[in-house]
């Protein structure tokens, strides 16, 4: 069954009483909230994910999002983020309830999910082959993302990329796509029929809105897909499109020190951190055009599939 199969008042009344289960990549979820702006966040971003009871369903992460008691129900409503019972992080302005939600659940995978080496960074993939997007906030990245999931490639995360330990391959988490300040309306004016929920402003990354994800992404989301091009994007105002090829070992420092596990995993750590290296092509990749940075990734993947 889909989310998107619920009733507004069915979901509404299991986010309040015993929670939603949601499937999303490999991990299972079962989330609680009585704040409705959780509920239409999920309805509208959610529908295509697969939904159980979650009385029955065993799930990898128990979160909630909720109204803070007391004066803060009333007054500046706060609302609060749960997992396992623990709050990680201190409470948000009520209209912020659904960012909470990705944020937190960003952090459960990152903090939880060590059969991965997870590093952050987005990542799409065509025809089998996955190109990894890492670059500080504000380089442009989940705007580049986004347009290219809306060009065909697939969508195998906004945030964070997921290395298998024991293949090699990257698992993928195609949740909705986080845009930031102008990227909301760059993503609107590149294709009017993407769905961009409601904006969230002033949260400590500015004004946030999600992407929904592309059904086929979903639906694909436990096919893997193989590492083939590390690609550190930046927008520049005026800059003409290209890529630059940039040094393998240079490359690994900055994914190891944008790993969120990688000093926990030790040396296994450093072994699939290697071994992705290796197979990778790396690039710093400058653009101020949206088609023409999509024209240079179709030319990335055709070239690939040449010399396959």
């Amino acid at each position: 069954m889909k989310l998107l199969q619920l009733s507004p008042g069915d979901l509404r009344r299991q986010l309040a009483g015993p929670g939603v289960w949601l499937r999303t990549g490999p991990f299972s979820l079962r989330v609680r909230s009585d704040i409705p702006s959780v509920g239409e966040g999920l309805a509208h971003l959610y529908g295509q994910f697969e939904v159980r009871s979650a009385h029955e369903a065993f799930a990898d992460f128990h979160v909630s999002v909720d109204a803070s008691a007391g004066l803060r129900r009333w007054f500046r409503p706060q609302a609060r983020f749960s997992f396992d019972g623990l709050q990680p992080f201190k409470p948000l302005p009520r209209d912020q309830a659904f960012p909470m939600l990705e944020w937190g659940l960003n952090w459960c995978v990152s903090t939880q999910a060590h059969q991965y080496l997870i590093i952050h960074a987005a990542v799409v993939e065509k025809n089998g082959l996955a190109a990894i997007l890492p670059a500080p906030p504000g380089s442009g990245k989940s705007t580049l993302a986004a347009a290219l999931v809306l060009s065909g490639w697939r969508l195998l995360s906004d945030e964070l990329t997921l290395i298998d330990r024991a293949t090699g391959l990257i698992q993928p988490l195609p949740r909705p796509v986080s845009l930031k300040n102008q990227s909301i309306d760059v993503i609107r004016n590149f294709d009017s029929e993407a769905y961009i929920n409601r904006a969230s402003h002033d949260t400590i990354k500015g004004t946030v809105a999600h992407m929904r994800p592309p059904r086929d992404s979903v639906l694909r989301q436990h096919e893997p897909a193989q590492p083939r091009w590390v690609i550190f994007p930046k927008w520049e105002a005026g800059a003409s499109t290209r890529l630059t090829p940039r040094s393998q070992a240079q490359t690994f420092m900055f994914l190891a020190q944008n790993a969120f596990n990688y000093s926990h995993l030790g040396a296994d750590g450093f072994r699939v951190g290697t071994a992705l290296i290796d197979q990778c092509s790396c690039f710093d990749f400058r653009y101020s055009d949206l088609d023409e940075a999509i024209a240079a990734f179709e030319h990335l993947s055709q070239t690939a599939d040449e010399s396959a």
